[in-house]
């Protein structure tokens, strides 16, 4: 196995890191790495915010549902979708007169460009997590940041074509961190297809989350333990009464306080997205 492969297939979310620093050379060997990533059109649809500011990163570890190692990572870096760099250079670049000689309509971004330049940012962050991970140095994606969209735009002087995709947090993983088992993946029999998508049925549902129903239930015996990534110990409160891993993972995922505040901050963005 390659060097490549044995740090993709070795890589792990990092929560908790040593108290040492990142070089200033170790970080622009990330960044270096991160700008050589793919991108649509080579336009480079994303910007790239190192959080420095200490008290940024406390906003950051409140706002993204409460996660205090936020404040503590030697390095964040904030991934955008930015389509204003652009918009900001057709501006000075006459092409309002240019649509007006041609008797059309200026057009402005919209959703489509919105969804490339997520996957720009995206693909920059991936790029950003694997150059780090190559450097011994651990990290984790903040999906919370798309939530407190206001907030944030405020925090970080946003223009309406430049929003938070993926927040990630870097920093070199403590022992313990680094001797944790990796978390177990679906089966790659329930993921990829070919040609065609293929709706899964009772029997292979029942296939496909048998560990995690068993890692559940030992949970729940427990009192404790993890939950294959659902946070730890058994359904306690709000979540009381599940009975298997999807009424579980309804409860604390999909239908909780946070993912309502996501959608609700997604949309907020949209809006500001559209116009403009």
């Amino acid at each position: 196995m390659n060097q490549v492969m044995q740090v993709l297939l070795n890589r792990k979310s990092v929560r908790a890191y040593e108290a040492r620093a990142i070089s200033e050379e170790t970080k622009a060997e990330i960044l270096r790495a991160t700008l050589r990533c793919p991108t649509a059109g080579n336009m480079m649809l994303y910007s790239i915010i190192e959080v420095k500011d200490q008290g940024a990163k406390d906003t950051l570890a409140r706002t993204c549902d409460n996660q205090p190692f936020i404040a503590k990572a030697p390095l964040v870096l904030l991934f955008l979708a930015d389509y204003q760099r652009w918009w900001d250079y057709f501006g000075v670049s006459g092409v309002e007169a240019l649509a007006a000689g041609r008797g059309e309509v200026l057009r402005r971004p919209q959703e489509g460009d919105l969804m490339i330049a997520c996957c720009d940012a995206l693909i920059a962050a991936q790029t950003a997590v694997i150059a780090a991970e190559s450097l011994g140095i651990g990290s984790c994606y903040i999906g919370d940041i798309m939530e407190n969209y206001e907030t944030h735009r405020a925090l970080f002087d946003l223009p309406p074509y430049a929003l938070p995709i993926c927040l990630v947090c870097f920093g070199y993983p403590t022992k313990q961190q680094q001797e944790r088992p990796l978390t177990p993946r679906f089966d790659q029999k329930y993921i990829v297809f070919e040609n065609h998508y293929r709706r899964l049925i009772k029997s292979e549902f029942a296939e496909m989350f048998r560990d995690r129903e068993a890692r559940m239930a030992r949970a729940a015996d427990q009192c404790g333990g993890a939950i294959d990534g659902l946070a730890p110990g058994a359904a306690t409160g709000s979540e009381a009464g599940a009975a298997n891993v999807g009424q579980l993972t309804y409860l604390r995922k999909f239908s909780a306080d946070f993912t309502k505040e996501m959608t609700r901050s997604v949309q907020a963005m949209l809006r500001a997205w559209t116009a403009g």
